[in-house]
């Protein structure tokens, strides 16, 4: 059965391009990433009882692998732009207050739902909750320096939108600067691992969590984790 998981989950990374293209149209229509469906699905996967065999570890590398994968070719759609957008602390600092600028939010606070994508090609993508009802949700783009029009999210009964909701206050986007500083420094170190090109917050129980969570060398992995403000939480070989 564990195989059985582990070669499923790897199949999707086999895709074809215009599969992976299809695959990355659907997710920001509906701005549910497919990293999220798959991280609920491995919920209800057994813990591994077999110490040769870390199946937990494998679903996560293929996971987070995937979703590089995605944004990956996001950022090559975008004719492979690169102005190391995750590393201007000044770009990101605009983008936020661009944001808080919206009329719709004018006098309210504003609230981050489950994910925060950022490019280093200076896209962002963000879902916030309504700001007159609270039990909506919209999905906003960062690009070419102005942010889009809200686009409806359609939400499930089984979404608990109060669950994975952060002020942006706690938010500043210039931690991803931080992140992204401390992340490539430790890649440099490491033979193979290459420097971001994307990274995102995802929230839980009113939580950030930073990804990737992983670095991946020709030689070695190491798992990497933040605190919510950006710095190094921890950092040791796999």
């Amino acid at each position: 059965m564990k195989k059985l998981i582990i070669l499923m989950i790897c199949g999707a990374l086999f895709l074809s391009c215009e599969q992976v293209s299809k695959s990355i149209n659907e997710t920001f229509k509906k701005n549910d990433t497919v990293v999220n469906k798959d991280l609920e699905k491995t919920n209800s996967v057994p813990k591994n009882t077999q110490p040769d065999v870390d199946v937990n570890a494998i679903i996560q590398t293929v996971l987070e692998t995937h979703s590089t994968t995605l944004r990956e070719h996001h950022v090559e759609g975008e004719g492979g732009k690169g102005i190391d957008f995750l590393t201007n602390t000044d770009a990101l600092k605009k983008a936020e207050e661009a944001l808080r600028k919206l009329p719709q939010y004018a006098g309210e606070e504003i609230f981050i739902y489950s994910t925060l994508y950022f490019y280093d090609d200076g896209t962002i993508n963000v879902t916030l909750q309504h700001p007159e009802n609270p039990k909506y949700v919209d999905a906003y783009e960062f690009r070419d320096n102005k942010w889009s029009e809200p686009r409806p999210v359609q939400l499930s009964v089984r979404d608990d939108i109060q669950n994975r909701l952060v002020s942006l206050n706690k938010i500043p986007f210039i931690n991803a600067a931080k992140v992204t500083d401390i992340y490539n420094k430790k890649a440099q170190d490491i033979e193979g691992a290459k420097p971001l090109k994307s990274i995102y917050i995802s929230i839980s129980e009113n939580k950030i969590r930073w990804y990737p969570t992983t670095i991946n060398g020709s030689r070695e992995r190491y798992s990497i984790q933040f605190n919510e403000d950006g710095t190094l939480k921890t950092f040791k070989q796999d």
